[in-house]
């Protein structure tokens, strides 16, 4: 028995040793920790080992960990409870939050319980690896399907699923506990979630309440949602183009390869992403699978070890099939796959026994792989965070790769879809050829782009081996009123009829009022900003509008509109700003025509022949908010910008050099 405890001693103190002394450790796959260390450990207690056998060294924070830990600390000093860490895929936020626990004082001198919720199973069982690891003198339980936790450990990691479940949560007294933690935290503001969080007081911020920290890489939601009803501040921020830069991450490159599938048509689900089934018909094609194999033969054939998103179950399935068909090993894992043949392909593949393994909304969140270095884009979304956890699956560091190449199969970019060029602020219908991080940074400074759709006025940036100046003019101000073009990026993102009336200002009008959408000034939530003008009508008949009231704010473009169409959703009548509605389909109105024609903003009188109803009632709304001023300080800075063409012009034809005998003009 003294040889066994000896033996099991030996070989728990290596493998912890191991374990936390590897450089990658926080990026490799913990399920490749020997899973009999608990039981090691269980053993060698028994055997009466003392603690300090098997307490793991102290890890060693980088210093973006250890910096986010003490924004926490410095937060919870100043009084706030419900704090946010927005960090990116493969930044360690297990092992962040894990250390959390050690940190964050009792509450009251005597609540010193933890629980850590996730949705995902793999995240539970992640949570709980490290956590045994990093307390091991801790007791630690798991409440999750048939396993339900005692309600008396000092860490409990529970799913949300069976926490919201039944009575399962009324086993937990919220007065013992001084943290929660919730992984992937921008599902937070969901049902259960804030189902749980009034369970433990932490709805509203309260002094009488648990910490709450919430940890996420996307800390934004496609349907606009607010999560400062949940979180109140975003203490650290690390986002994965900061990681990459300072080698945190991988470095990766950037392909995208253009199928041209109109998804204009495509129906989209409750959350404004485009609906599974739709999708699936529209891009799991012969003709684009076979483009997409032919792409990742051209760019990637060298690749050891790639991750192909598809959109569904056929999708995987039929792509598959046209990877097998080149004579490429390509296998797929689904929600379908038996459990024990879905570990031992994944297990294959992270071994690098086959080069390309497909899947559907499987490793969108919490799965460390990170040998992958090639990840396909073969399913297309609308939502900025799908995307940013769909790349963030290969930029886990790995010492066999030198970086990951990310090829995205985008369709047609006029439907709102999130693309690589889109996320780092490029145009839409910008075009990466294996671009690094920082050739598209480049790229992005040079041209410079303020806005989704060129400005009327915009200006090409000239090359170093050109010199071109392009420009966009309008003839008369109807041509500027009725040209579509500017309002084609908003209405690819909203299904209701914004117009752009200004660089970046956008409107939405009914007979209660009108919404508008401005980016500003930068605020801490962002620069984009929505406000609400309300009209009602007095007793005497007289029209009042309300003063501009803000709505919300956002970060970016996209989630302030998500942001703004959550709120007209409810508040405006959708017959007056849907933009597929029948009525705006029709003949222009008689007074729609008159009001027009009063403006003069055409040489002759505008006929029901030259507008529908819809572009009309966009017409309208473009006056009222002053596009026809911008039309003609526009042709004012047109006239400008020709004369100085034309000095430009004539001071590089002085420079000009003819052979041949010179004139006497030319003396």
């Amino acid at each position: 028995m003294q040889r066994m405890a000896f033996i099991l001693r030996r070989q728990s103190r290596k493998a912890l040793w191991s374990w936390t002394h590897n450089t990658s450790w926080q990026h490799s796959n913990c399920s490749r920790f020997p899973r009999t260390l608990p039981l090691l450990i269980t053993i060698s207690r028994y055997a009466s080992t003392t603690t300090e056998d098997i307490v793991p060294p102290k890890i060693k924070l980088r210093d973006y960990q250890e910096e986010s830990i003490q924004s926490v600390l410095e937060h919870l000093e100043k009084g706030h409870n419900r704090l946010g860490l927005s960090l990116a895929t493969g930044s360690g936020k297990t092992v962040i939050f894990t250390q959390l626990i050690g940190r964050v004082p009792p509450r009251n001198g005597g609540a010193n319980q933890t629980l850590i919720i996730a949705h995902r199973k793999e995240l539970v069982e992640q949570a709980a690896r490290h956590c045994r690891l990093a307390y091991p003198d801790k007791s630690i339980e798991i409440e999750m399907g048939a396993n339900k936790a005692s309600g008396a450990a000092d860490i409990t990691v529970a799913s949300i699923r069976s926490l919201s479940s039944k009575d399962r949560i009324e086993k937990f007294d919220p007065s013992l506990f001084k943290l929660v933690l919730v992984d992937e935290a921008h599902h937070i503001v969901a049902p259960q979630y804030r189902q749980a969080l009034s369970y433990f007081s932490l709805t509203k911020p309260s002094n009488n309440a648990p910490v709450l920290v919430g940890v996420s890489a996307t800390f934004f939601r496609f349907d606009g949602l607010k999560l400062g009803s949940a979180i109140d501040h975003i203490v650290y921020h690390k986002d994965y183009i900061d990681m990459i830069g300072e080698k945190w991450l991988s470095d990766a490159i950037f392909t995208t390869v253009k199928t041209h599938v109109d998804l204009s048509r495509v129906a989209r689900d409750s959350s404004g992403d485009f609906a599974t089934r739709a999708l699936s018909e529209a891009v799991n094609t012969a003709t684009v699978n076979d483009v997409t194999v032919r792409s990742w033969l051209t760019h990637a054939s060298d690749r050891r070890s790639t991750l192909v998103f598809c959109v569904d179950i056929e999708h995987v399935h039929q792509l598959t099939e046209a990877f097998r068909d080149n004579g490429i090993d390509a296998r797929y894992i689904t929600a379908n796959t038996p459990r024990q043949t879905r570990n031992e392909e994944l297990e294959a593949f992270k071994r690098g026994e086959y080069p390309v393994l497909l899947n559907c909304g499987l490793f969108t969140e919490g799965t460390d792989i990170p040998n992958i270095d090639c990840v396909v884009l073969a399913r297309p979304t609308r939502s900025k965070s799908l995307l940013i956890q769909m790349i963030g699956r290969g930029l886990r560091l790995h010492p066999e790769k030198e970086n990951c190449h990310i090829i995205d199969m985008v369709s047609t970019l006029n439907t709102g879809i999130m693309s690589t060029p889109t996320l780092f602020g490029l145009d839409p219908d910008e075009a990466l050829n294996t671009q690094s991080v920082q050739e598209i940074r480049k790229q992005k400074e040079q041209e410079d782009i303020s806005s989704p759709i060129p400005d009327v006025s915009y200006v090409r940036p000239l090359r170093e081996d050109e010199v071109d100046v392009t420009f966009t003019t309008y003839d008369s101000v109807f041509d500027l009123l009725n040209d579509e073009r500017v309002d084609r990026h908003i209405r690819s993102i909203s299904r209701y009829a914004w117009v752009r009336v200004n660089a970046d200002r956008y409107i939405l009008a009914d007979k209660s009022g009108w919404m508008t959408i401005e980016k500003g000034e930068q605020n801490i939530d962002g620069p984009w900003m929505v406000e609400l003008v309300q009209k009602y009508e007095t007793a005497a008949g007289m029209t009042v509008h309300t003063r501009p009231r803000v709505i919300a704010r956002a970060p970016d473009f996209e989630q302030a509109v998500r942001s703004a169409d959550t709120f007209a959703s409810t508040n405006f009548k959708d017959f007056a700003i849907n933009s597929s509605q029948i009525w705006r389909r029709a003949p222009a109105s008689d007074s729609q025509l008159k009001v027009l024609n009063s403006k003069k903003i055409l040489d002759r009188e505008i006929t029901s022949k030259d507008l529908t109803r819809g572009q009309a009632a966009d017409m309208l709304t473009k006056l009222r908010f002053g596009t026809k001023n911008r039309f003609q300080s526009e042709q004012r800075r047109k006239k400008k910008e020709e004369k100085m063409r034309k000095e430009f012009e004539r001071q590089m034809s002085q420079g000009d050099v003819k052979v041949g005998s010179l004139s006497q003009q030319d003396l």
